[in-house]
């Protein structure tokens, strides 16, 4: 990363951190109409946190294997997975999702498969952090 002015990453902050946050939420409630024809707007609060996490991952390993930070981001999706889930299927009844029917659930609310697809989905996902890390942040002049 490049040296900055503590108030000039401040700045930069107030900037990114929204940024990530309306990608990731609009990005992944569009995927759950695409896929799924509708969506939760809790959902797009899940998307939002995922993806800045996702990018923070990968801000913080960029040294590591794409498969090594698509596995961190699918442990994360399924940690908030399952604490969403549990808000708001358990204790509230909203029935967002239901996994009981797939395999190798716990409670309904994560599952094998499921697990398998955000490892999936992460490594695009990855990419894209990495290509908005050095294109629209931080430049591309091969500093990280």
């Amino acid at each position: 990363m490049k040296k900055t002015h503590v108030g000039t990453k401040l700045a930069q902050n107030l900037v990114e951190i929204p940024f990530l946050l309306l990608v990731g939420g609009v990005g992944y409630y569009c995927i759950e109409l695409a896929f799924r024809g509708w969506s939760h707007p809790s959902m797009a609060l899940c998307g939002a946190v995922c993806f800045l996490a996702i990018y923070k991952i990968n801000e913080h390993h960029m040294k590591n294997l794409l498969v090594v930070r698509a596995f961190l981001g699918a442990l994360l999706i399924t940690a908030v997975e399952f604490f969403a889930g549990c808000i708001l299927n358990l204790w509230l009844g909203l029935g967002v999702w239901d996994y009981s029917e797939m395999p190798y659930h716990l409670l309904g609310q994560i599952c094998l498969p499921f697990f398998i697809l955000w490892f999936l989905l992460c490594i695009p996902v990855c990419g894209i952090c990495r290509a908005v890390y050095r294109y629209v942040f931080y430049g591309h002049d091969g500093e990280e």
